[in-house]
């Protein structure tokens, strides 16, 4: 195979056309591997189990839709129309751990993120990244 996927970028008029729900399974994902990745380079020494508990604090549903409120400030008019897309995306189901409202905004979130990424703004998301891990070091979510 002589296509790079891990560096696939998509044109920004392509991924409009995309589902929200694409995007929040994409975002989703690269989410996952940025927290694991944070906390292994932060943990070196902690156990899988504890890394998955410190994981699951990041990425439960509540975490991110509290996270997202507090970057709403930092988002351009863009990104808010596409975390808004992903919020009022209709999933279906709704985990046992999250209200509606939590389970919308954190889908807005990882369709904000599956953004970004499939359109190879790699130093954004870096940057939102950044951002997050400073508000879990204070203790805001």
């Amino acid at each position: 195979m002589e296509n790079n996927l891990l560096s696939i970028r998509m044109d920004e008029t392509e991924v409009r056309h995309m589902s929200p729900l694409a995007l929040a399974f994409i975002g989703d994902a690269v989410y996952e591997v940025f927290v694991r990745t944070y906390l292994v380079s932060e943990h070196r020494n902690m156990s899988v189990h504890n890394l998955h508990v410190e994981a699951i604090k990041f990425v439960k549903a509540h975490s991110q839709s509290e996270v997202v409120k507090k970057l709403e400030q930092e988002l351009s008019e863009r990104e808010m129309y596409f975390f808004k897309k992903g919020r009022n995306a209709k999933s279906g189901t709704v985990p046992k751990n999250a209200d509606v409202q939590e389970y919308r905004f954190a889908t807005g979130f990882e369709t904000l993120i599956g953004f970004l990424y499939l359109i190879g703004n790699r130093d954004r998301l870096n940057y939102l990244f950044e951002l997050i891990i400073n508000l879990k070091n204070k203790g805001e979510f």
